[in-house]
């Protein structure tokens, strides 16, 4: 603060007249550009993952499957059961019938066999079944490749010239100046478990549904894959369990195009009006600062400290004498004379303070005042 201060001191103390001709002679030219390149860890999946999985598992618990019926005509000690359907299928096929005994029992030599197989090659199981493969194969993917740390890494550069005289002297200045920051922030734990924990186990829970009963059936008769889009039967739009496989699914699907977190933003500047103006003002108190330094500039300084006070002297008398215009002059004359005799007692004082109390006693003065007028 004390450095601001001083460089706007020495802003108001020096010649307006100086100030003016150096702003009205400056030809410049900037460029500030920037670079901001910033990744996101993105473990977004990985929650999904670890929230879907019961739901995974529950299906499977509970497969869909359907029933199929397997008929075949074999010889009647090769039978298993003997069903309705079997003895339908012998009286309409009589010639099987090998004797009918005298107490009217049939004696077939042939009969219709049917073998009742549960079968879990459906397409919701197919679904589930390309699911957990999906998974996986991302996890693997992940881990080859695992970041846990976000970073932001933005840099900024400006290069400035500028010319311009006081008279004269020829004044001339080439500033460049850089920065850089780079900040990173580590992806939190969750339960005391760290990112790679959480993945590890995971990969259990994943590992687990594949020794499931329909898994292994499906993964042995090397079914194919299902590719999207996915069929909206009944079962996976209204069971719940498959409501969470479904947006895992489509998260999985969508993440191929959007799973780049990595980002990179470039901007220069050159023609802006007010970042100009700017650059132009630090200009101008660099060469202050530097004007400011040898023997001219302290005798240059002594000149306008000189005309600095008296017309700031000029300034304060006249506001005094406008606001207290009914005074009369001897009461006036003493009331600044006390003042000045006060303020000169302190050896410590300077100009700045005697301004500043002279500012504050006229701000007092002025408060009170509703209106006032010149008396002729």
């Amino acid at each position: 603060m004390d450095q601001e201060l001083k460089v706007l001191d020495l802003y108001t103390k020096t010649d307006a007249r100086k100030i003016a001709s150096f702003n009205n002679s400056v030809k410049s030219e900037y460029t500030v550009s920037t670079n901001v390149e910033s990744f996101e860890a993105d473990f977004e999946w990985l929650e999904l993952m670890e929230g879907t999985v019961m739901y995974i598992d529950n299906i499977l618990r509970n497969p869909n499957r359907f029933i199929i019926n397997e008929e075949e005509v074999v010889n009647v000690e090769k039978a298993r059961r003997v069903t309705v359907e079997s003895i339908k299928h012998l009286a309409r096929n009589t010639s099987m019938i090998q004797k009918i005994e005298k107490n009217g029992d049939v004696k077939p030599s042939k009969i219709l066999n049917i073998n009742k197989d549960e079968n879990y090659n459906t397409y919701e199981n197919r679904v589930i079944y390309t699911l957990i493969k999906n998974m996986q194969m991302f996890i693997s993917m992940k881990k080859r490749d695992l970041i846990t740390k976000s970073f932001v890494k933005d840099s900024k550069k400006s290069e400035y010239h500028g010319t311009s005289r006081v008279g004269s002297e020829l004044v001339d200045i080439n500033v460049s100046m850089a920065s850089k920051s780079n900040t990173s922030s580590e992806y939190g734990r969750n339960n005391d478990l760290t990112v790679e924990e959480r993945i590890d186990k995971l990969e259990l829970q994943v590992s687990d549904l594949t020794r499931t009963d329909v898994f292994k059936l499906l993964d042995k008769a090397n079914v194919a894959r299902v590719t999207p889009p996915i069929k909206k039967t009944n079962l996976i739009l209204k069971n719940t369990n498959f409501q969470y496989a479904m947006k895992l699914w489509n998260y999985l699907q969508a993440y191929i195009d959007n799973g780049n977190k990595t980002t990179k933003t470039s901007n220069t500047i050159k023609e802006n009006v007010t970042v100009k103006n700017m650059f132009d003002d630090v200009f101008l108190l660099n060469y202050l600062i530097v004007n400011s330094l040898g023997d001219n500039a302290k005798a240059a300084k002594q000149d306008n400290n000189k005309e600095l006070v008296e017309t700031l002297t000029n300034n304060m008398i006249t506001k005094i004498v406008e606001i207290n215009s009914d005074l009369p002059l001897e009461e006036l004359q003493k009331v600044i004379g006390d003042k000045i005799a006060v303020i000169r007692n302190k050896k410590e004082a300077t100009i700045e303070e005697i301004q500043q109390k002279l500012n504050v006693k006229i701000q007092s003065t002025i408060s009170k005042i509703v209106s006032f007028e010149f008396r002729s």
